[in-house]
């Protein structure tokens, strides 16, 4: 099946008629007002909405994030979140600094319902919201535009009547031209004066307007175009608080409400990890932490982001996507071998205290309490790299290039043979295997002597673990074994725990050369371990048992 010509169906956007536009050229410089709307816009679009207890977990954690300002329910709409603003409210639940907001529809007996609600609260936003667009007057509510903006401010009104009567609460009101993003940018002025008007805001009481993409239906720089106009054209500009309200519909909210910030907007409504109606609000954790990375304090704290994913995955009963940005479980993972050899490159040149450079990491995370652990995991796309930073992690050294490349192929055989991730744990044992563990004609038996297919070899004596010792002790090996024992490589390497870990290539014979590997406190004794390291593995270990045993591990 086809899918029809769209030019038959659908009609581009129009663009804005904006002169000189601003927003291009700016730069964030600090975070906005943040406004988490997960309580009640986010709630609403769950299959089964939270109980009053899974509000409270959810409510205390966005407290513990940093959130001043958060929508917590739609009391005349519903009598679990009636009951859980009283909660709050008659417990003393609200922290100081902490503003609750409620939604309501411009109807009094609503409205008289939604401040019975909040009655008692020391601050409180009343958000008021109608839909204006041209599709939703029409289809939806029947209503001229003069009947739409009187029905704003009518409610405006009534609100402020009920604030009148309770002056020992601090109000502050917040309309919503719901559909503001599909409305014509000259009504949503005239409806956006006329309840300032009524509302008489001044720079010391400034009331906010928040324009929602309630559906987003144009790419972000339009949407950004159309926050500008407003933030040049409204009254009481100076009285008023810019907010936007993004929808994920094209998935572009997250640029389209950073756009927007440059375009003027100074308070952004969402939720965490961007749940909502249809493909939800815009992601306050992206946003939050897209700042972050660019030096810009948020003024959210997800140094436990874990934590706070667990508390909404439980609430909302909703997965967070492996992939999802900075939260997911894979975000930092590397399977790739060229991605893992770069960012293995980047940890190990990077110093404390400097600015965060790692290749594919934009993000430092342990910035977000996640460990370095999982960054790197092995399946059979890895290579070198990967394997090579578990053993960094697991064994505490770092193994020379060509071990890394010879110890690779063993890995790789593995994760072919599994079709699998290989774990940080099981690359340790296999290699623990391939070098340390491998059997044969040679084992040493101390400090001096070395055993070798029934015969004694006796070790020549060093105080310094280098090649010509290494030579010294294959040429001791050579006059017993009656056998060509080749040194073509020596290294050594400090370890985690201070001990020594050497590696040595040998050629035995007409065999391929192998690497043998020791660690071991006293040096000397290491390069003794690794020559037998390398002589078992070079000419009797029998490698298709030692990586037969390590697939059945």
């Amino acid at each position: 099946m086809m899918m029809r010509n769209p030019s038959e169906k659908y009609r581009p956007f129009p663009q804005v008629n904006l002169n000189g536009r601003r927003w291009p050229t700016r730069t964030i410089e600090r975070a906005p007002i943040w406004m988490s709307t997960d309580l009640r816009d986010g709630n609403q679009a769950l299959i089964d909405p939270m109980s009053i207890e899974a509000k409270l977990e959810f409510f205390e954690m966005l407290v513990a994030v940093g959130f001043k300002e958060i929508e917590v329910g739609f009391p005349s709409a519903s009598q679990t979140d009636f009951d859980f603003v009283r909660k709050l409210i008659v417990e003393n639940r609200i922290p100081a600094g902490v503003t609750i907001e409620v939604l309501v529809q411009s109807r009094r007996e609503l409205i008289e319902r939604t401040f019975e609600a909040v009655e008692g609260a020391p601050r409180v936003i009343v958000h008021l919201y109608n839909a204006i667009a041209p599709s939703f007057r029409k289809i939806v509510f029947a209503q001229s535009k003069e009947e739409t903006k009187a029905l704003a401010v009518e409610g405006t009104r009534i609100i402020k009547e009920c604030a009148a009567a309770q002056p020992g609460t601090h109000w502050i009101y917040q309309y919503s031209p719901e559909t503001f993003s599909m409305t014509e940018l000259s009504f949503s002025r005239e409806v956006c004066d006329a309840v300032a008007q009524m509302w008489r805001p001044t720079p010391d009481h400034k009331m906010i307007v928040n324009l929602p993409a309630t559906v987003e239906a144009a790419m972000p720089n339009v949407f950004a175009d159309q926050i500008e106009w407003m933030d040049r054209n409204m009254s009481y500009r100076d009285s008023i608080v810019l907010s936007v309200h993004p929808h994920n519909d094209r998935g572009t909210a997250v640029a389209a409400a950073e756009l927007a910030i440059l375009a003027g907007a100074e308070r952004v409504e969402g939720c965490l990890f961007g749940n909502g109606e249809r493909t939800g609000n815009v992601d306050l954790v992206t946003l939050a932490m897209n700042l972050y990375t660019q030096g810009i304090d948020p003024g959210l704290d997800f140094s436990d982001i874990d934590g706070v994913r667990r508390v909404v995955e439980r609430c909302n009963r909703i997965a967070v996507h492996p992939r999802h940005p900075y939260a997911g479980d894979l975000v930092f993972t590397a399977f790739s071998g060229s991605h893992q050899d770069a960012i293995r490159k980047g940890f190990a040149q990077r110093e404390a205290g400097t600015v965060w450079d790692v290749p594919y990491l934009p993000i430092d995370p342990a910035d977000l309490g996640r460990s370095y652990d999982a960054v790197i995991r092995v399946n059979s796309q890895s290579g070198k790299g990967g394997a090579t930073y578990l053993l960094e992690r697991g064994l505490g050294f770092t193994p020379p290039r060509r071990v890394q490349i010879e110890f690779s192929h063993a890995v790789q055989k593995v994760a072919d043979a599994s079709g699998a991730e290989v774990s940080g744990d099981a690359i340790c044992a296999l290699f623990k295997r391939e070098y340390f563990e491998v059997r044969g004609p040679a084992s040493r038996v101390d400090a001096s002597t070395m055993h070798f297919d029934g015969r004694t070899v006796k070790l020549p004596v060093s105080t310094v673990a280098d090649e010509p010792h290494a030579r010294a002790v294959a040429a001791a090996v050579v006059s017993v074994a009656g056998v060509a024992v080749e040194v073509t490589s020596f290294e050594t390497a400090a370890t985690a725990k201070g001990e020594t870990a050497v590696f040595i290539g040998c050629r035995i014979g007409d065999q391929v050369m192998r690497f043998g590997v020791a660690v071991h406190a006293t040096a000397t004794q290491a390069v003794a371990d690794a020559i037998v390291s390398a002589v078992n593995r070079a000419r009797w270990a029998g490698r298709k048992q030692v990586e037969s045993e390590a697939v059945a591990a």
